[in-house]
């Protein structure tokens, strides 16, 4: 059987959440170990801090969100979608690109640019064809977000490797995931909750289109005057706080799968309080925290339930949680308590929580490859293609 023939290869989600329990174990733990002098730096042009912001944002998150949208995509324009040599070639790209952030300082420097464009660039282009070439088809008509934010991370990423742009760039690449992120949120809680608890979420057509405008907006908070920037972040967690409240959380939050997606949502609102605060109060501490509220609240604690929902659900199999894989939901709660809550009752103890945040990831994807892996590498369990 040729390579690109295998069950690994047929459709996104298989080779890019394989990518995403990898790198998800991995850079948290590698860049407390570089932050702590236990390892050296990565030998870029670049600092320590942008490679960690970088790796978290373009290659953790795009590997998942990469995943994800290969897949959906497929499915709402109704296609075969990319597969085979065509997901080899990404895949390729991206361990090229993970290649040039640790060392591509030894390298040419057209060597490097090549390696931080390919695969961004190649997976953007790839996605804007099919939601495009296949708009007639498309069964969800605001897709022409993600027409609106693919190209923007783009510019993100130049941007987070910019010395002189560099804070634009993470407000810029936190607000792209956060479209992203409510995007899936409402098309995902909509349909969780009217299966698990036949009830039916608020969906108003004004009000989801003025959030998702908001968070298109915000995306260019950097560059927007601050006190604009501060109202406007406010203005979208007070809609989305207000919409919270009536997808019914106190059904949610019965069921971990279910309520750890309103948890992550959330931490969505707190980011944005995050983010005015600091700029009409400006304390020291809120940068930092805003961001990793982010990482560890949002992205955290919905992908990995992403995880485990779609890689059994498109194997053919059952989505049930298990006891091992509620316990990595669990763990990833503790992290994201432990990284962002706990350095700010017991400051002194900081590398301490840096490091038990990070092994806690660690632990939670390790679990997840060795759980879901093997489901990826294997053929459909029902019968079915891909």
């Amino acid at each position: 059987m040729k390579i690109s023939a295998h069950p690994f290869w047929l459709v996104g989600f298989r080779p890019f959440f394989a990518l995403a329990c990898f790198s998800g174990l991995s850079l948290p733990l590698l860049w407390v170990l570089v932050y702590l002098d236990v390892l050296p730096g990565p030998a870029g042009v670049f600092a320590p801090v942008q490679w960690h912001a970088h790796e978290m944002f373009f290659g953790f998150g795009w590997a998942v969100l990469g995943g994800f949208l290969l897949t959906s995509s497929k499915n709402w324009v109704q296609i075969r979608g990319y597969h085979g040599a065509s997901l080899i070639f990404l895949v390729a790209a991206w361990l090229f690109e993970r290649a040039g952030m640790g060392f591509g300082g030894h390298w040419p420097v057209f060597l490097f640019e090549i390696s931080s464009k390919l695969f961004l660039s190649s997976i953007v282009a790839m996605l804007l064809w099919t939601l495009i070439h296949h708009r007639k088809t498309d069964s969800y008509r605001d897709n022409y977000f993600f027409l609106l934010i693919l190209p923007a991370f783009l510019v993100a990423k130049q941007l987070m490797l910019s010395a002189d742009h560099f804070q634009a760039g993470i407000l810029m690449a936190t607000g792209l995931f956060r479209v992203a992120f409510l995007v899936m949120l409402e098309r995902t809680l909509t349909q969780f909750m009217k299966n698990v608890f036949q009830v039916d979420i608020l969906r108003h057509a004004a009000l989801d289109k003025a959030i998702k405008l908001l968070a298109v907006l915000l995306c260019g908070a950097g560059f927007l005057p601050s006190a604009a920037a501060a109202w406007l972040s406010l203005l979208l967690a007070l809609l989305l706080a207000g919409r919270f409240f009536f997808w019914k959380p106190q059904l949610a939050l019965r069921r971990l799968d279910l309520g750890i997606m309103y948890l992550g949502y959330a931490a969505i609102v707190l980011q944005l309080l995050l983010e005015f605060l600091g700029r009409i109060a400006a304390p020291a501490w809120v940068g930092a925290v805003s961001t990793h509220v982010f990482g560890l609240g949002v992205m955290g604690l919905i992908i990995p339930a992403m995880l485990i929902r779609i890689a059994k659900g498109h194997t053919g199999r059952k989505v049930v949680f298990e006891t091992i894989d509620k316990a990595v939901l669990w763990l990833m709660i503790g992290a994201f308590l432990l990284r962002v809550a706990a350095p700010q009752v017991l400051p002194q103890h900081y590398a301490l929580w840096l490091v038990l945040a990070a092994c806690g990831w660690l632990i939670g994807f390790g679990i997840l490859a060795w759980r879901l892996v093997p489901f990826l590498l294997q053929a459909r369990i029902d019968g079915k293609e891909h």
